[in-house]
């Protein structure tokens, strides 16, 4: 397929990937949540090795100070996801601001966990529509269809953490194939954004 990039990468190998780090993380293994955020890392942005593994150690740091609950540390999220979206910069890989990437990707985080645990009307695909046509540069409407296919993961996954969080569990299929079929419907918004231009 060519190198992998943020333009150019393989929605089943990313979709996989993430798949695997959503159930790391709601497993609390952190260690396999590194190689899978390696994964994903690599897989997405198409960085060096050394800007990759620093990346993922990055998201990893991000998301054991987001994990706890209700005592999470958003404002240090925001600064490792900061830092993440700063290595993403520097490879050339985006043009975006850091600052502001960080604060987008925190923000479907915090909306996700207000509707697991109390039930808000905050809109998770608003957030999350905010965070994919700022990251690649396109319309809200143009990542919808990514969107609503990421918001079907997150609501079984949900669904598979009140289950038990077991690991042969079905459910974990179905969030596995709803990323992939997220990550395909984004790389086809990023490609069609890229035709236009």
């Amino acid at each position: 397929m060519g190198e992998s990039g943020p333009r150019t990468f393989d929605p089943v190998v990313v979709g996989n990937r993430e798949a695997d780090a959503w159930a790391a993380y709601y497993l609390r293994e952190w260690r396999r949540f590194l190689v899978a955020s390696v994964g994903l890392v690599g897989a997405a942005f198409g960085m060096t090795p050394r800007r990759t593994l620093l990346g993922a150690w990055y998201v990893l740091r991000a998301n054991q100070v987001w994990a706890p609950y209700p005592d999470n540390r958003p404002d240090a999220a925001r600064a490792y996801m900061r830092r993440f979206y700063e290595l993403v910069v520097r490879s050339g890989s985006l043009s975006l601001d850091p600052a502001h990437a960080a604060v987008l990707e925190v923000e479907w985080w915090r909306v996700h966990r207000a509707q697991q645990h109390a039930g808000t009307d905050e809109t998770l695909e608003d957030a999350m529509a905010d965070l994919y046509a700022y990251v690649y540069d396109g319309s809200a409407e143009a990542v919808r269809p990514a969107v609503a296919k990421r918001v079907e993961a997150m609501d079984l996954s949900d669904r598979w953490v009140q289950a038990g969080r077991k690991r042969d569990d079905p459910l974990l299929t179905g969030v596995r194939r709803a990323l992939v079929a997220s990550h395909a419907a984004l790389r086809q918004a990023v490609e069609i954004r890229r035709d236009h231009r």
